[in-house]
């Protein structure tokens, strides 16, 4: 059997893709160089984009998989190196496009990315654990699924898909997100504090700020669908993702009893007030099942459909009760462990009413609320 070509090996590594930047490494200029010796033996340099990349054994055993499988190869000799601060500079003109710096691409017009933004009127509802389970029933699907983290006080969506210790890995001013074991790609700001017991006490201008770093500064790559957790309530973070990202749409998260759906109302009306299109609304925590089969209304009945009325009413346009979501302890026990009840125990009540709602938001065609339509007025005849 001939040994390969160099352009057959590097053929076969165009499908090996970078584990953060979703792109082939042939694409990125990782590869450095390809040599193949007449005894089939390949000896090829891969450079990393960082030094201590934290995905480095992950295109090690990708690298050699791919290498060992092309016709001829009788062995493979790897060297990884580091990127220079030239081909850095080299690499984030590629990944940007052409595009300026700070430029959110969500809100370009033409982008396709399905923004939907969940949001609650109060803590305490479930928002995180809607919003982590939601991502991974779309991953699951087969979309590619983005997390905005964007409870900057209260972040736990790293926790929940047990990347809590994860740092991402930066390419000059340009952050890659981090990929969670449930192939759904994360960025908190939890990840980017030098600690993770470290309290954020920040005002408005710099929560702003840190919204705007986690949409233009993170390399999200073609994502069908990107969520954010949004902290509760209608403060600074709402009204700024109003502004920078208006063709968002908003999910509204509720539980049955009269308190939270009043503030949920609220939430919901905040949204639209900034120009966003309200999908639905999520009532959580709604029973628990007993033993028997019957249902106990812990915190009461009917408030997400109070909410879904109420806001329909107000807005002039249908927003409805997407679903209902009743106390499980392994929906619980899912967030804790990092591995979200959607996959974990998706036979369960819970799992299946939220990859319904899951279901029911990826079919959704892409509102045009934000949306720059690149139609100018003509005159009268």
């Amino acid at each position: 059997m001939s040994s390969p070509t160099p352009d057959q090996v590097r053929s076969a590594l165009a499908g090996v893709q970078d584990p953060e930047i979703k792109r082939p490494i042939t694409e990125l200029g990782m590869v450095e160089s390809v040599e193949v010796d007449a005894d089939g033996t390949v000896r090829l340099t891969v450079l990393l984009t960082v030094a201590g990349c934290p995905m480095k054994d992950t295109i090690t055993t990708d690298v050699r998989a791919a290498v060992q499988a092309v016709d001829g190869v009788t062995g493979v000799e790897l060297e990884l190196g580091v990127m220079t601060a030239e081909q850095r500079a080299g690499l984030q003109e590629v990944l940007r496009d052409g595009r300026a710096q700070r430029e959110i691409p969500f809100s370009q017009p033409g982008n396709l990315t399905k923004v939907f933004a969940i949001a609650s009127g109060k803590g305490g509802v479930g928002k995180s654990s809607v919003t982590v389970n939601l991502a991974v029933a779309m991953a699951d699907r087969g979309l590619k699924v983005g997390i905005v983290d964007a409870d900057i006080y209260g972040h736990s969506i790293p926790a929940m898909l047990q990347v809590a210790d994860a740092r991402p890995t930066q390419v000059e001013d340009l952050i890659m997100p981090v990929p969670a074991p449930s192939g759904v790609s994360v960025i908190s700001i939890g990840m980017l504090k030098p600690r993770r017991d470290q309290v954020v006490a920040w005002r408005g201008p710099m929560l702003d700020r840190a919204l705007v770093q986690m949409l233009a500064d993170v390399y999200w790559g073609d994502l069908d669908v990107l969520l954010l957790d949004l902290p509760p309530g209608t403060g600074d973070v709402a009204i700024s993702l109003g502004q920078h990202l208006p063709s968002a749409e908003v999910l509204v998260v509720t539980t049955p009893q009269e308190a939270a759906a009043e503030v949920a109302e609220r939430a919901g009306t905040m949204a639209s007030m900034m120009h966003q299109r309200v999908v639905g609304v999520l009532e959580n925590m709604s029973h628990l099942v007993l033993p028997d089969g019957e249902l106990l209304e812990v915190f009461g009945a009917g408030g997400g459909a109070r909410v879904a009325s109420t806001l329909s009413e107000r807005f002039g346009y249908d927003v409805p009760l997407l679903g209902q979501i009743p106390l499980e302890t392994a929906l619980r026990l899912g967030g804790d462990s990092g591995d979200p009840v959607v996959r974990s125990a998706p036979d369960t009540p819970a799992a299946k009413a939220l990859i319904q709602v899951a279901d029911t938001l990826s079919g959704r065609s892409r509102g045009l609320a934000g949306l720059q339509l690149g139609l100018t007025p003509s005159s009268k005849f």
